[in-house]
């Protein structure tokens, strides 16, 4: 077995100790990606994985709207409570760091490994949420001053 691979089956095992299944699933489909030679997928992958990934987000993100959960009401109301007006520039300020934790990422692949190990540490030891890598990269991106 090459390092490449063990790495994912070490990043795998991470996400298995840290109950982190999507960053399991991913390595493992990475790792039988490998494995089983589909090497051709992997272009496809670095260009578009990370927008599909975001296109599958979105979705769920605006199920409740899509469903009727959430209604139009709702969401007007939404712009009359400090609260939700604070969720807002919130939900602002966390898209602009996703999209520069984006583009980081995609201009300095070498920072990944970091991110998702210090997600993956950040779900096990502090019983966290594994949904940081875009925005820990954003952050990052602000503290190196890159883009």
């Amino acid at each position: 077995m090459d390092v490449t691979s063990l790495l994912l089956l070490g990043l795998a095992a991470l996400g298995v100790v840290s109950s982190n299944s999507p960053i399991t699933i991913a390595m493992v489909c990475l790792l039988l990606l490998r494995v089983t030679g589909v090497h051709q997928a992997f272009p496809w992958l670095e260009k578009y994985g990370l927008t599909v990934g975001i296109v599958i987000l979105t979705i769920g993100v605006m199920t409740p709207v899509a469903s009727g959960k959430l209604s139009l009401q709702t969401l007007g109301a939404s712009f009359l409570n400090w609260k939700s007006l604070l969720a807002i520039g919130v939900g602002m300020l966390v898209a602009y760091l996703g999209g520069r934790g984006a583009a980081l990422m995609g201009s300095q692949p070498t920072v990944v490994a970091g991110l998702l190990v210090g997600t993956v540490l950040g779900v096990a030891l502090f019983k966290g949420v594994p949904v940081g890598p875009l925005i820990a990269a954003g952050i990052l991106s602000l503290l190196i001053g890159r883009m």
